[in-house]
């Protein structure tokens, strides 16, 4: 168990990796300048695209993307482990990863994690995305060591999934992430209760750094980054959608107490589910 200061950074990516990595690095510096020894930054750090052509323009393979290489130098310099909620990556079989990264105080690699659940959806203002026309969803979950918690790894649509999130508490996760580019209609129904619910039900703390704002592509996200403790409670949030950062203190000896008072994930039991039909009878004639 452990005390440290944690960070969501809240960005507003555009189109060019190269212009969206000095808005990273200049967040990032910043939120290590505030006493962050964990920073996390949102999905799609490196470039938001909606067309699929210019997609496959803008994303590397990680071996040469700036992000990473970024990241990487980052992590050494400050001393802090680095969560990348994920940006594009061209994979060998040159299909596209929404992949994160976490990079190590020391600058190494500790673990990457790919996106598994697509965002295929219409939605009542006319939107319509069908990220698995571009993505290639991953399927392995992800806990990892960040020096004094366990830290377990989702993307954004992740969170409405939330066996996820219990497998990982299951594995030892008190840290619990969901890095976003939610749409700015569904953050507004649903961003904050998903967030709490996915702490509350897993005894965890939850951060989740956002997109927020009008993009160049012309999408709209949401923002409000947040860090949320185990109760359920907000413990910061960047108010809105403009880039900013969220710092809160994280003890995951709160993460045992609430385990402890609610030990659901200790009485969890397997079950069957009967599906029951009726029919009206007629009446006898």
């Amino acid at each position: 168990m452990g005390i440290f200061k944690a960070a969501a950074v809240q960005m507003r990516s555009g189109r060019e990796p190269g212009r969206n990595v000095v808005d990273f690095e200049a967040l990032v510096r910043e939120a290590a300048g505030k006493g962050a020894s964990y920073v996390q930054t949102p999905e799609m750090t490196g470039a938001i695209i909606r067309d699929k052509a210019d997609r496959a323009q803008a994303f590397r393979p990680e071996g040469s993307d700036v992000i990473v290489a970024a990241a990487r130098r980052l992590s050494a310099e400050l001393g802090i482990f680095l969560h990348v909620g994920s940006t594009g990556i061209l994979r060998d079989d040159r299909k596209i990863a929404n992949r994160a990264f976490l990079f190590a105080p020391d600058g190494s690699l500790v673990t990457r994690y790919d996106k598994i659940h697509m965002f295929d959806v219409d939605l009542d203002n006319g939107e319509s995305w069908r990220e698995s026309a571009t993505y290639e969803p991953g399927s392995e979950g992800v806990v990892a060591d960040i020096g004094n918690a366990r830290l377990g790894f989702a993307i954004c649509y992740d969170v409405r999934f939330p066996q996820l999130f219990r497998a990982e508490a299951l594995a030892g996760a008190e840290v619990l992430s969901a890095p976003a580019a939610f749409t700015r209609q569904t953050g507004e129904a649903h961003w904050h209760v998903l967030q709490r619910a996915r702490a509350i039900e897993n005894g965890a703390f939850v951060i989740s750094a956002a997109q927020g704002g009008l993009h160049e592509d012309g999408r709209e996200t949401y923002g409000h980054s947040l860090i949320v403790d185990p109760w359920g409670r907000v413990l910061a949030e960047v108010d809105g959608d403009e880039p900013g950062v969220a710092i809160a203190e994280i003890d995951t000896a709160q993460s045992a107490a609430a385990r402890g008072k609610i030990p659901n994930l200790r009485n969890a039991r397997e079950f069957a589910v009967a599906n029951v039909e009726w029919r009206a009878q007629r009446a006898a004639s």
